[in-house]
Formats: structure tokens, sequence, C-alpha cells
């Protein structure tokens, strides 16, 4: 800053003569807040490593099993429990089928199942903590104290007594995991919202005369798309690694369809002769987590209001 100074002259430090062209000229452009968010999003390497590496699982799950020379169910029972080689790069499971296909396509359903439940639980919370929120009261009184019974007892005991009644399979996983994970968003969008409705803006909406259903809609909710966002990031590898834990239990996706946790429990039974087969989809779970983990952190940094100066 020293150095800066001794440059200036007095010539430098003279204000701009009004009406001049000088006068008109934006020395920096302005930036909205999603570009700034984007900036700062981008100085985060850690988060930044989390999003590409994301963005290559996904890629890897959509076009990776199709330009693999096996298919996920193909068995050749004499190649059984072989390790990994050039032919099979991640060697082969009990009964002979490519070990490096069925992790890619087991990335399908488990990406798929973390996404669709935190959209079912994005869906649930962002309506259920908006209302709590904006009514306060007796509503706010009523609906969080559901919220508290939900929340009291350990989520993935509820997705299994959910799992047993509706019984394994894809589609009810979606729906287990949906039905129970929209408490933790319900809670941190009413407490945004509850922030929110205090503001001028809201004031000067109320007074201006906006029906409720449009205040909460169109002004209280986007102003809290930031802490969603970042929530909604959390909860994708939570749900993932709940789907591969009630697979590994024999709740999930049924067979021959491979999630992870289907590999993780299949190569369990052989992890003394064979580790590979739970070395590999456990290792794609872990990097999963922590990519959406790193993402989030830099998410949470980058929509702070209070960090957009830094």
């Amino acid at each position: 800053m020293a150095e800066l100074l001794r440059h200036l002259s007095a010539r430098d430090l003279a204000p701009a003569p009004r009406g001049g062209e000088a006068w008109n000229v934006i020395e920096q452009p302005s930036q909205s807040f999603w570009w700034d968010a984007w900036r700062r999003l981008r100085q985060n390497r850690m988060a930044m490593a989390g999003l590409v590496t994301i963005v290559i699982l996904a890629a890897a799950a959509v076009f990776g099993p199709a330009l693999s020379p096996y298919t996920y169910d193909y068995q050749q029972l004499d190649l059984h429990d072989q390790p990994p080689s050039a032919a099979h790069w991640f060697g082969t499971d009990m009964l002979g089928r490519d070990l490096f296909t069925r992790v890619l396509f087991g990335a399908r359903i488990s990406l798929a199942v973390g996404i669709l439940a935190s959209l079912v639980a994005l869906g649930i919370g962002v309506i259920y903590g908006a209302v709590a929120g904006f009514y306060g009261g007796q509503v706010d009184n009523v609906m969080m104290r559901i919220v508290d019974v939900i929340y009291g007892l350990p989520f993935l005991l509820y997705v299994i007594l959910l799992m047993v009644v509706l019984g394994p399979g894809l589609q009810n996983v979606f729906l287990a995991l949906g039905a129970v994970y929209w408490t933790g968003m319900a809670r941190i969008v009413r407490a945004e919202i509850l922030s929110l409705k205090e503001r001028e803006f809201v004031m000067a909406a109320r007074t201006l005369g906006v029906p409720p259903r449009r205040l909460l809609l169109r002004h209280l909710i986007p102003n809290a798309v930031g802490p969603i966002i970042v929530t909604l990031t959390l909860l994708v590898p939570e749900a993932i690694f709940s789907e591969a834990f009630l697979s590994y239990l024999g709740l999930g996706v049924r067979a021959p369809i491979a999630s992870w946790g289907v590999l993780v429990a299949d190569g369990y039974k052989a992890i003394r002769a064979a580790p590979w087969e739970v070395i590999f989809p456990a290792l794609f779970i872990s990097i999963t987590m922590l990519a959406f983990g790193f993402l989030g952190d830099g998410l949470r940094d980058a929509l702070d209001p209070r960090m957009r100066n830094r």
C-alpha cells in the first residue's frame, strides 16, 4: 500500500470535474450476488476439486457402462475372483462379472438415490419450514413439534422401518429416504424465514398489500436459497451412505442391479480371498462423500453475504 501511494500524485487524487466524461466512467463493473459467489467458489481449491470430482463421477456413471465391453450382469464363472488386470481393471467378483463395469453402473444407482432423495427432501422441507417460519405462533409450535418427534430418533431407524414395511427396491429407497431426510431442511428454512420476515423489504411488501402466498414464494424463499443449496449439497452424500447401508443389510436395491452398497455387501463375503471386491466400491463411496462435503463447505462460504467483501 505504501509503495502504491508513493507513485500517486496530487493530480491522481483530484476529484473528477462534474459533468465531464471522467465523471461517468465506472472504474469497476458491478457484480451480481451469484457472480460474486461463483468467483469466491472458484478461489476455494478444495471446493473446486470436489465439483470436478462430482462431474467426472457423473460422466463416468452415464457413459462408462456403455463404453465397457462387458455388461454389469455378464457372468464368466471360469474367471471368478480374478485380481485386477489389463482385461478387468478392478478384477472380477465371485460370479466372474467385471467389477469395473459394476462399479460404474453402481454409481448410477447411488448418485440417483442421493440426488432424487435430496430433491424429495428439498420439496417437502422447504415448503414445511417456510410455512412454519412465516406464520409462526401456534402453527409454528405444532409443526415443529412434529419435526422434533421425527428428529429425536436416528434417521436410519425410521428408514429401516419404512423399508421393512415397503419392501426392498429402488423406488422404495427413494420414498423412504425422502420421507425422513426433509426434517433437517425444514429446520434450516424455518430459521431463515424467521430472520428474513423481519427485514425492511418484507415490511414494505406488506405495506403495499402483497398477499401472504406471493410474499412467501416470491420474496422470502428466493432470499433463503443460499442455505437451501448448501443443505441440499450436504444431503446428497448422506443419502448415498444411507442407501449403501440399507443395501448392505439387504433392504436396498435387488440383484442383479448393483449399487455401491450391494457391491460392498457382496465383496465382504470374500474379503480375505479377494479384498479388491470391497476396496473399489468402498473407495468410490468415500471419494463421493468427500467431494460433496468439500463442495458443500465451499458453497457455504461462497453464499455467505458476510464474506462478500473478503
